[in-house]
């Protein structure tokens, strides 16, 4: 979630059909929640919408840069909604979020709007936004592409003080890269401004309250807004959630471990599958992972689309980046063999660039430089290199073949221009009306116990758990999960608490 190296990426890679329900009912939104002092031109205003093609409407909302401040600086937040099928039977507006931090939901709500439930599609604009700082709204721009493809070819798991010195520079670069282009925006990008202005939107958009599917990061997003607005929380799904509990450097090592995870529950598919290239055991597949991991940190792989060379941290990136969707397995395994048998690393770069969305022109979208903006002023960082270097040291012991590259690819947020002192702790949002949390237990991205601990920490949390693989469980094609969920979003009812879907 926070590394950038380590994007949750958007919850909407390959998607199955989503199931619909036909429960009817839920609470028709109208525009009249309280409105913040000083805000009322912002929650007041009347999007202009306008058709962008497809069957989608598009419009710009403004809110302040600084909430402190609304009468100065502004930023337009780009908004798309797929309208309701069926405007007699309208109940309002489900916002969406896809992760990241740095996720286009512009573009994820393109791309997945219609797999959401017929009755969900029906009752419900799918809305989508990009926040503050992120694709179309106003977006934070540090890096060139080739500052880009040199920062994630960089040895971040470094075996001595030069290649720790190395990796150092790079980071300071980074840091110093966006203190030099995106000046006025990187105090104001944290999630805690995003929920804020998610409030502008819901009140701009005619809902009383507020309908929200958050996905990986979106649930953090989520639960600041509920912590926030308890009394503006209509239902909020919030799948594969981040604990807000966690440090910095701890939520690192926890996704390390959820990658492990994942990359031996992948090594089990492939030997009970038969005739696995890595081994005939799991332990066997990844001991063949880590030498050829090794091997790579060595010597650099080929690819043939261009002249990067495929170092280690590319093709560790690669690897989970397949380990995010369970359909991306046999992929990774037709990677590997390319890799390991052939020293080809074509496949594994491929993923490595979806995972960033580096374009074939070499070029990529502000993604990678939101989420490190982001994630840089959301918590506080490690103080220096050393101290850093002691998580990563952690990292190591714990995840090996994905501890340090997570850990390290945080790194620039040691020397980021803006820092965040308040320490994180429990989000309750007292007050809300049930939330539904969905958990993964092998979600490589976010770890099952992060849901487990967000569904406890608030106060009408509601755990709703899948049992089985890849990142986040909503519109993945399971029906127990999509049922529960679309009723809840449509009545507002949940389902009971500790169910589990298998």
């Amino acid at each position: 979630m926070r590394a950038a190296k380590f994007i949750s990426v958007a919850a909407v890679l390959t998607v199955a059909a989503a199931t619909g329900c036909s429960d009817d009912g839920g609470e028709r939104a109208t525009a009249s929640a309280s409105v913040p002092v000083g805000l009322g031109s912002f929650y007041k205003q009347k999007p202009s919408w306008k058709d962008c093609g497809d069957g989608f409407e598009c419009t710009t909302v403004q809110v302040p840069l600084d909430y402190t401040k609304p009468s100065g600086e502004k930023v337009g937040i780009s908004v798309i909604r797929l309208p309701a099928e069926d405007e007699s039977d309208r109940v309002g507006s489900l916002f969406t979020n896809p992760g990241g931090p740095g996720g286009s939901g512009t573009d994820f709500v393109r791309q997945a709007a219609r797999t959401f439930g017929n009755d969900l599609r029906s009752k419900f604009d799918i809305v989508g936004f990009d926040p503050r700082g992120v694709a179309k709204s106003d977006p934070v721009r540090c890096n060139t592409g080739a500052q880009l493809d040199d920062f994630f070819a960089t040895d971040s798991s470094p075996d001595d003080q030069k290649e720790t010195d190395t990796l150092a520079a790079k980071g300071k670069q980074f840091a110093n890269n966006c203190k030099t282009k995106a000046t006025t925006e990187l105090p104001h990008v944290g999630t805690v401004n995003a929920a804020r202005d998610m409030d502008v939107l819901r009140a701009a958009l005619g809902d009383q309250k507020l309908t929200y599917y958050g996905a990986s990061y979106g649930t953090y997003l989520g639960a600041f807004y509920a912590e926030q607005f308890p009394k503006n929380v209509r239902a909020l799904v919030l799948d594969g959630a981040v604990d807000p509990r966690q440090s910095s450097t701890d939520m690192l090592i926890e996704q390390a471990k959820g990658f492990e995870t994942a990359l031996r529950a992948f090594a089990g598919d492939c030997v009970k599958a038969g005739f696995c290239r890595f081994g005939n055991s799991v332990d066997a597949v990844l001991a063949t992972v880590s030498s050829f991991l090794a091997k790579t940190d060595r010597t650099p792989l080929k690819n043939t689309q261009d002249s990067r060379m495929v170092t280690e941290s590319l093709a560790t990136m690669g690897i989970a980046r397949a380990l995010y969707v369970k359909e991306y397995w046999p992929v990774l395994r037709q990677a590997l063999t390319q890799a390991i048998q052939n020293a080809d690393g074509t496949m594994l770069l491929t993923l490595a660039d979806e995972m960033v969305e580096r374009k074939s022109d070499g070029t990529y979208s502000s993604q990678t430089d939101a989420n490190m903006a982001i994630n840089c002023v959301d918590k506080p960082n490690p103080p220096d290199l050393k101290t850093y270097g002691r998580s990563a040291t952690e990292a190591q012991k714990a995840a090996p073949r994905f501890g340090p590259f997570v850990v390290w690819g945080g790194l620039p947020c040691v020397y980021w221009p803006v820092q965040n002192e308040q320490q994180p702790k429990p989000i309750t949002a007292k007050g809300a009306a049930p939330i539904v949390v969905i958990g993964t237990i092998r979600d490589p991205a976010t770890p099952y116990k992060w849901s487990q601990s967000l569904a406890d920490q608030l106060s009408s949390g509601v755990l709703l758990t899948f049992d089985g693989d890849g990142h986040t469980a909503y519109l993945q094609g399971d029906d127990c999960i999509t049922d529960a969920a679309d009723k809840y979003l449509i009545t507002a009812d949940p389902p009971k608490d500790g169910t589990t879907c298998r």
